[in-house]
């Protein structure tokens, strides 16, 4: 079962390089590894959840000398919410050319699945840099094929890829000054002397710059708007979660006893303004996916929530009540970034949908969406009741967790900011639905719609279903992210 570990690398890159060689074949290429990639995540996402971790040591050298892969309940989690984005937005992307820009779309899309797998496998700081780089160049790649107004947006995501890369990578070599190996578990001995600390700012500013955390965002909302709509899905689902999961790693695992709890606390805090900023500003736009994009940069300062929540239960010196309210805070800040990669994705491609059907995405053109696009619309309403964290959807269970997190362990000032980004999640939300109904302003005659294949609008409902599905039943996938987890078992 460990070997299906380096599957989950090579065969989305072998797929990229068929579909190099077959360009019009691209989109049955994607959508054929698509279900194999499934197949084998939701088959790994088991196998974790039964037996533990896995680790694979490559051509059988392991760490310090060879490569290790490791796929803990977070890596599983991962994965699977990778492969369910991925297949639904492959068969969305097969529905049009407009969507994707390019036929390049199809190979580029593939390397960047074989980087994200690669960036939650792999075992030491090195080889999760490689795949980080894939990740980046292929996501500004896609960009690019937003055509000439995405160039501009696009070097920018470059250069901002780039510098987090190379800080990231400075931390790397600190890291293995002081501790001598590049692995990940190995490494994780650091002491807090003036290297280690160097290594985790360094780090953590370029990760939380590839994340696009406040108020590192601006390159985000203009790169995910010039984007294809194919590709939008996937940078906000997808793409900024790999850059906060190795942020997560390195924090909790490799620098558990270096973090401190006044610079955990200042991440949540940039997270909270993330929160309200994002919210304001989707609320000022006129057009639907910068709307999508600045919900963005607010959903992913929730994330941040989980440095100062699930902090003060690493090591096994936590007590029982910390342990529990530290782990409440892992599983509520992971649970909500599964959430958020399901509703994100489908709501992108719902504005995507809507944008191709009405010719453009300014919120005056959408009149009558709701009555001529109902299965978009309602895509686009149940993905915002997630976001907003409203019963019984996942994004609720996610929210709740984190609640009941400050609450245990005393720390209430993150409790307004849940319920603030909530309500700002809904208003900006029916302010899109307000658009979609009536007449056209001035009463004149609805323009014709451009068709848009069915399959589309089903791949982008689906997520948003399955994102309130697993609301009712998230016991399991929560188990599942406490496998092989850092936090200490409390005593």
């Amino acid at each position: 079962m460990n070997d299906v570990l380096g599957a989950l690398v090579l065969l989305p890159l072998g797929g990229a390089v068929v579909a190099t060689l077959i360009p019009r074949r691209g989109a049955w290429v994607g959508i054929a590894t698509a279900l194999v990639l499934l197949t084998l995540t939701l088959t790994t996402a088991v196998e974790v959840h039964r037996s533990g971790p896995l680790h694979l040591e490559l051509a059988g050298w392991g760490a310090p000398l060879g490569i290790d892969l490791r796929a803990d309940g977070l890596s599983a989690a991962m994965l699977a919410m990778t492969a369910v984005v991925g297949l639904a937005t492959t068969v969305y992307a097969s529905g049009s050319d407009t969507t994707i820009g390019r036929p390049h779309f199809w190979p580029l899309w593939l390397a960047l699945w074989s980087g994200l797998n690669a960036v939650y496998v792999s075992g030491d700081l090195f080889n999760t840099y490689v795949a980080l780089e894939l990740v980046g160049l292929a996501a500004v790649a896609l960009v690019a094929l937003g055509g000439r107004d995405a160039l501009e947006p696009a070097l920018r995501y470059l250069f901002v890829a780039v510098l987090g890369s190379l800080a990231y990578l400075l931390g790397v070599a600190l890291v293995y000054a002081e501790a001598g190996t590049l692995d990940i578990v190995e490494a994780g001995r650091l002491d807090g002397g003036t290297t280690a600390v160097t290594a985790l700012a360094v780090m953590a500013l370029g990760l939380s710059l590839k994340t696009a955390l406040f108020p590192l965002h601006a390159w985000l909302p203009e790169a995910h708007t010039a984007a294809p709509s194919a590709v939008s899905p996937l940078l906000s689902a997808l793409v900024v979660k790999a850059s906060l999961f190795v942020l997560i790693r390195v924090w909790f695992v490799v620098f558990g006893d270096v973090s401190t709890t006044a610079a955990a606390q200042l991440l949540g805090g940039l997270g909270t303004v993330a929160v309200v900023w994002g919210g304001v500003l989707a609320l000022r736009q006129s057009r639907l996916k910068p709307i999508v994009a600045y919900s963005t940069v607010a959903q992913v300062g929730y994330l941040f929530l989980i440095f100062p929540l699930a902090g003060p239960g690493i090591g096994a010196a936590a007590t029982s009540a910390t342990w529990h309210a530290a782990a409440a805070g892992w599983t509520g800040a992971l649970g909500l970034a599964l959430a958020h990669g399901l509703a994100k994705a489908a709501m992108f491609m719902a504005a995507g949908t809507l944008a191709l059907a009405h010719g453009g995405d300014r919120l005056v053109d959408l009149r009558g969406a709701a009555t001529r696009m109902p299965m978009s619309t309602l895509t686009f309403a149940l993905a915002g009741v997630s976001l907003a964290g409203l019963p019984p959807t996942f994004g609720f269970v996610g929210k709740w967790q984190l609640l009941q997190s400050g609450l245990a362990s005393g720390q209430w000032w993150w409790l307004p900011v849940l319920l603030l980004g909530g309500l700002l999640t809904a208003a900006y939300t029916v302010r899109v639905l307000g658009a979609t109904t009536g007449p056209p302003d001035g009463g004149e005659d609805l323009r014709p719609l451009t068709p848009v294949p069915r399959r589309m609008e089903l791949a982008a409902l689906s997520l948003a279903a399955l994102a309130v599905a697993l609301g009712v039943s998230s016991s399991g996938l929560l188990a599942l992210l406490t496998v092989g987890s850092p936090l200490g078992g409390g005593s």
